[in-house]
C-alpha cells in the first residue's frame, strides 16, 4: 500500500509518456486513410507524438506545440482522434503545475484552435452519408476530452495545493506547541526556584546575625536550588537555539525527585505528606513531576506555613494527582492579576485528555485534582 500511494519518480513517468507517445504514433500510421502526401503526413504523426513525451519537461511548450503540429495534421487527412488525444495529454501537466489564469488560456485556445481546425478539415456531406461521424458530434467529443483532461489536471492542483497548505499549518502547529511546552517548563522551573529562593533568603536574612550556622545553612540552600535550575533551564534554552542539537546530558526531574521536591519545600515552611501510589508511565512521568511541583509552589507562596498532602495514584486505568493544603483558601489577592501557575497546570492536564480541578476547600484550604486515563 504504501508503494501505491508513493509518487512515481520523475523519470518513471517521462519514460511512461515516452511509450504513449510511441504507441499513439504507431496507432495512427499502422493503417493510415487516404493521404495527400504519404511520407509528410507520417513524419507529422509521428511529430504530433513528441509533446507527449516532453508534457511534463516543458509542460507549457509541448502543448503549444501540440496544437500547431494539429493543425498541419488536421490539414493532410480527416483523422481527428490522434490530435485530439495529443492535446488532451499535454493540456493536464499545464492545468497541474500553471497558475490558473494560465491554464485557463490554455483550455481556451485549445478548444478554438482545435475545434476550428477540425471544421475546416472535416469532409463533405456525401462522406458522412457514408458513415463519417456527424460533424456535432466530433466537435463534442473533442471538447469533452479537452475539458475533462484540464478538469482533471485542475483538480490534482488542487488537492495538492491543500496538502502543501495542511503539512505547513501542521508543522508550525507543531512549532507553536514546542514554544507551548517549553514555556510551560520554563516557569514552573523559574517559578518553584524562586519561590524557593525568595523564601530561604528571607530565612537567611533574619537569622544570619544570631543564628550564623542556620544563615549559612539557608544560602547553601539557595546556591543548590540556583543551580538545579540553572541547568535545567541551560537544557530548555538549548533546544530554543538549536533545535537540531543533541538534547544537554542534565536528566530531567522524574517521579524519584519528588521526595527531594517536599523536603525543600519544608525548609520553607511546608510540611508535604507526599504518596505514590500504583506505576506511572514513563512518558508521563515528567508532566506528574510538574504539576505537583506547581501546586506545591503554590502553598510555599501563598500559604506558608501550612500542612500540604500529595498524592499520586494510579488505578483502574487512571492516574490521578492531588494536592490539598491547610492554608488560606484564597490564592490570588483581589484586583492583582493571577499567574499562570494553574493556567499550565490545566494545559498539561488536557494534553492528555483528562480532568482538572483547583479552588478554595469548604472551610480552610486549597485543593488541585486531576484525572486521566493511561491508554
Amino acid at each position: 500500500m504504501n508503494l501505491l500511494a508513493r509518487r512515481p519518480p520523475p523519470w518513471l513517468l517521462i519514460l511512461a509518456d515516452t511509450v504513449v507517445a510511441v504507441l499513439l504514433a504507431l496507432a495512427s500510421t499502422a493503417n493510415p486513410p487516404e493521404l495527400t502526401t504519404n511520407t509528410v503526413t507520417m513524419a507529422l504523426c509521428w511529430l504530433l507524438a513528441l509533446p507527449v513525451a516532453v508534457r511534463r519537461v516543458w509542460p507549457e511548450p509541448a502543448y503549444y506545440g501540440a496544437l500547431l503540429i494539429g493543425l498541419a495534421v488536421l490539414a493532410l487527412q480527416t483523422n481527428w482522434l490522434m490530435p485530439t488525444a495529443v492535446v488532451a495529454l499535454a493540456i493536464y501537466p499545464v492545468a497541474t503545475g500553471r497558475p490558473v489564469w494560465r491554464s485557463v488560456v490554455a483550455l481556451v485556445s485549445g478548444l478554438l484552435v482545435n475545434g476550428g481546425s477540425l471544421l475546416v478539415s472535416m469532409p463533405g456531406p456525401a462522406q458522412y452519408s457514408n458513415g463519417w461521424p456527424d460533424p456535432v458530434f466530433i466537435l463534442g467529443t473533442t471538447c469533452l476530452i479537452i475539458a475533462a483532461s484540464w478538469s482533471l489536471g485542475t483538480t490534482a492542483r488542487t488537492r495538492r495545493e491543500f496538502a502543501t497548505r495542511e503539512a505547513r499549518r501542521q508543522t508550525e502547529q507543531a512549532a507553536a506547541d514546542e514554544r507551548l511546552r517549553i514555556a510551560r517548563e520554563l516557569h514552573d522551573v523559574v517559578a518553584h526556584s524562586m519561590s524557593m529562593i525568595t523564601v530561604k533568603a528571607g530565612v537567611a536574612a533574619k537569622v544570619l546575625d544570631k543564628h550564623p550556622e542556620e544563615g549559612r545553612k539557608a544560602l547553601r540552600a539557595i546556591e543548590e536550588i540556583g543551580r538545579g535550575s540553572l541547568a535545567e533551564m541551560r537544557q530548555f534554552l538549548g533546544v530554543l537555539r538549536d533545535p537540531g542539537s543533541a538534547p544537554d546530558s542534565t536528566p530531567l526531574p522524574r517521579l524519584a525527585d519528588l521526595p527531594s521536591l517536599a523536603h525543600r519545600a519544608a525548609e520553607a515552611g511546608v510540611r508535604v505528606d507526599l504518596s505514590i501510589n500504583g506505576t506511572v508511565p514513563d512518558s508521563m512521568t515528567l508532566a506528574v513531576y510538574r504539576i505537583v511541583q506547581e501546586a506545591i509552589t503554590n502553598v510555599v507562596k501563598h500559604a506558608a506555613p501550612a500542612h500540604c498532602q500529595a498524592s499520586v495514584s494510579v488505578a483502574d486505568g487512571r492516574l490521578r494527582i492531588s494536592v490539598v493544603d491547610d492554608g488560606p483558601g484564597q490564592r490570588v489577592l483581589p484586583g492583582r492579576p493571577g499567574g499562570h501557575g494553574l493556567a499550565g497546570m490545566r494545559e498539561r492536564v488536557l494534553l492528555y485528555g483528562g480532568t482538572f480541578e483547583a479552588g478554595p476547600l469548604p472551610r480552610r484550604g486549597f485543593g488541585v485534582h486531576t484525572s486521566w486515563e493511561i491508554p
